[in-house]
């Protein structure tokens, strides 16, 4: 028992001797590469490039078995592929890399835009009324509506598309411009600081592979525009009158004028997850 009792001491005398020697940067240092390669590993694998990544991943531990096992043609082969591999996957994840470098860049605005919320928040929450009181509207009527709300990543380019204009977000002007006789009803509407700044822009369609095949381009504009931006993307079919909001690739539906208020109120206001309604790869016909 005393012996069982000397080596227990021993090893936590020498785990006590290893602990010292371990410096805090060093924790540090390890705790910040496994948050950098656990979101670069969810940002990959929640995009179409997650495919590509685990075919990259593949040929790597092809190549390092070929290594072990001394296969020399087809080391030669992968060795040489790997040579121009950095600048083929740059080529290659090209979409990814300026979507993911563009919301790491959006990050430390974040504090400045919480500082000024404040100030802001009345006129936001009156915008969100009038969309929401619109979006309603046109869904029981079942008027075709794309409406885009700016967060942090500016959408000039894309503002540059339609007709640049800068009008109150209200509701009766908002479902006069989608009527659909009216000469801007077609393309998305850009809201930017709680102003309507644009009407009939292009959006980009999004490229996923898995989306339903009976999703229109309207719903696949606020899909691809909500990959490329951090933007809210409010989408009201034509066909059926659905209301879908799409963030951050994901479309969620079957929103009404309180539960579309309340995301809206989250996302933009409060500053909380996107929640509360089924999401799917699926939607109407334009």
């Amino acid at each position: 028992m005393s012996q069982f009792i000397s080596t227990l001491v021993q090893q936590f005398a020498s785990l006590w001797t290893l602990l010292k020697t371990i410096r805090f940067i060093d924790v540090l240092d390890i705790i910040i590469v496994a948050v950098i390669i656990f979101s670069a590993y969810k940002f990959i694998m929640n995009r179409r490039a997650g495919k590509l990544a685990v075919g990259v991943a593949l040929l790597l531990l092809v190549f390092i078995i070929s290594d072990l096992l001394n296969m020399y043609a087809l080391g030669f082969l992968l060795s040489n592929f790997f040579q121009i591999g950095l600048i083929a996957l740059v080529i290659l994840f090209q979409p990814e890399l300026r979507s993911g470098l563009e919301k790491i860049g959006a990050q430390p605005f974040k504090g400045f835009k919480n500082i000024s919320e404040g100030k802001s928040s009345a006129e936001t929450s009156a915008m969100i009324s009038n969309v929401c009181e619109a979006v309603a509207d046109m869904s029981n009527s079942k008027t075709g509506c794309l409406i885009v709300i700016e967060r942090l990543t500016k959408l000039g380019d894309i503002e540059k598309t339609g007709t640049v204009l800068s009008a109150d977000p209200n509701a009766s002007l908002i479902k006069n411009i989608f009527f659909n006789k009216a000469p801007l009803h077609d393309g998305a509407m850009i809201i930017s600081n709680n102003k309507i700044s644009a009407v009939g822009c292009f959006l980009p369609l999004s490229q996923k592979t898995d989306i339903f095949k009976d999703l229109g381009t309207r719903h696949r504009a606020a899909i691809g525009m909500s990959e490329n931006s951090d933007a809210i993307v409010i989408v009201v079919s034509e066909e059926t009158g659905t209301v879908s909001l799409a963030l951050d690739g994901e479309l969620k539906r079957n929103f009404d004028y309180t539960s579309l208020k309340n995301q809206l109120y989250a996302l933009l206001v409060d500053q909380r997850a996107f929640k509360g309604h089924r999401k799917t790869n699926g939607g109407e016909a334009k």
